[in-house]
């Protein structure tokens, strides 16, 4: 049993109920919260029942590492708000990339992905994948013509994220799932920044949605955690036997989390969103800030495309500072109020310096083809006050810009 095998809301509920009430299944002590199922496996009434459930023939929960209640709900609830058909959740995000893409590819498969991609992620495709005979093509996702040459021929997946982490490139989904089908492929998003209240990919013709449930889905910095939402049959025939037999289970205490998480990722997000906006604005006013990276805003170099796609900018600005890497260190170590840290959708407001962190290993030749400069930071904002977010930054501009002066 799992996600699919939870009750769904008899309505067309909207999101913010979904994220409340979507694959709600209680116990027979009808509890008002979801119950948590901290246990390792199940009992049987018989051995016949045992032998029948293990050959299939009867539908209940075998053993947490297959299926398990509370995951199962936090399964049901993000399917019925990603409008999936069925969800599997996993240990982490990079479980869930790394399943999703192991899953469906063998030796002699080929991959095409955007080049644009999280620095755990572009290790998967660069150097895990070609271990095991997996041809590879990287792009720019956001050039046509590449996408175009690299699906002329026949290919098995297409893996990309957008808005890309952390420049928050937007690549156009129904023109590459257009191309990745007639190539024979299928398309996994991972769609970890726009969340899926602000945008569905499944609708935009992708056949694969993957999230870090750890970012804004927790929203609290709380515990790790990551889904794989598709149709009911590539999700029961193809993902499936392979987390069944290689075991990146969640755990149900993670996932009792994540159900609370989910309950308030409506509230929490559109006030992350408009400080963010708000930030986004007032770093371009500032002379130390030579490019501001943020989708709604109208100098976003897709922001058309963005606005097509998305609902809204999402949490995540980025920013490059001229001066480099002493100029950004200088900045991040005058923070007062913002936290450095590599994680992100947070009700805690954080910065990183991908060049040093999140993508480190990628290498500066890597870097320098996606834009990812020395002097760039990314600020995943949170839930503080949007009044007390801009005067941290600008102070820490202010600061950067006298202890450079002094050197």
């Amino acid at each position: 049993m799992a996600a699919d095998d939870a009750p769904t809301p008899k309505r067309q509920d909207r999101p913010a109920t979904l994220a409340v009430r979507g694959g709600l299944a209680r116990s027979p002590w009808m509890e008002t919260a979801e119950a948590l199922f901290l246990t390792s496996g199940f009992v049987y009434d018989s051995a016949a029942e045992a032998e029948a459930t293990f050959l299939g023939e009867v539908a209940r929960f075998q053993y947490s590492r297959f299926g398990n209640p509370t995951v199962a709900m936090f399964e049901a609830r993000l399917a019925a708000l990603e409008g999936a058909e069925a969800c599997r959740a996993t240990a982490t995000g990079m479980a869930a990339v790394a399943s999703a893409l192991l899953a469906h590819l063998k030796a002699g498969d080929r991959v095409v992905a955007s080049r644009a991609l999280f620095g755990s992620c572009h290790w998967i495709v660069s150097t895990l994948l070609p271990k095991f005979g997996i041809e590879t093509v990287f792009v720019d996702g956001t050039e046509e013509a590449q996408w175009r040459e690299a699906l002329a021929r026949p290919a098995q997946a297409v893996f990309l994220e957008t808005p890309s982490n952390p420049c928050l490139e937007v690549i156009d989904l129904p023109l590459v799932a257009d191309l990745a089908h007639r190539a024979g492929a299928i398309v996994m998003v991972d769609n970890v920044f726009a969340t899926p209240l602000l945008q569905r990919p499944l609708a935009l013709g992708a056949d694969v949605v993957i999230y870090s449930a750890t970012k804004h889905i927790d929203g609290q910095g709380r515990c790790l955690g990551g889904a794989v939402l598709g149709s009911r049959a590539w999700i029961e025939e193809t993902l499936q036997p392979f987390l069944r037999n290689t075991g990146p289970a969640l755990s149900p205490f993670n996932a009792w989390v994540l159900l609370k998480g989910l309950e308030t990722l409506p509230v929490r997000l559109p006030a992350m969103q408009a400080s963010a906006a708000a930030i986004a604005d007032f770093l371009a006013t500032r002379p130390e800030v030579s490019r501001v990276l943020y989708p709604a805003r109208a100098d976003h170099p897709q922001h058309a495309l963005a606005m097509r796609q998305m609902a809204g900018g999402g949490t995540i600005v980025s920013f490059d500072l001229a001066g480099g890497k002493p100029a950004a260190f200088r900045f991040l170590d005058a923070l007062r109020l913002i936290d450095i840290s590599n994680n992100l959708g947070d009700a805690k407001s954080l910065a990183t310096h991908p060049a040093t962190t999140t993508h480190q290993r990628i290498g500066p030749v890597e870097r320098a083809r996606l834009g990812i400069g020395d002097g760039l930071v990314r600020l995943s904002i949170g839930l503080e006050d949007v009044r007390d977010l801009i005067e941290d930054v600008a102070q820490a501009l202010d600061a950067a810009r006298a202890a450079a002066a002094a050197e």
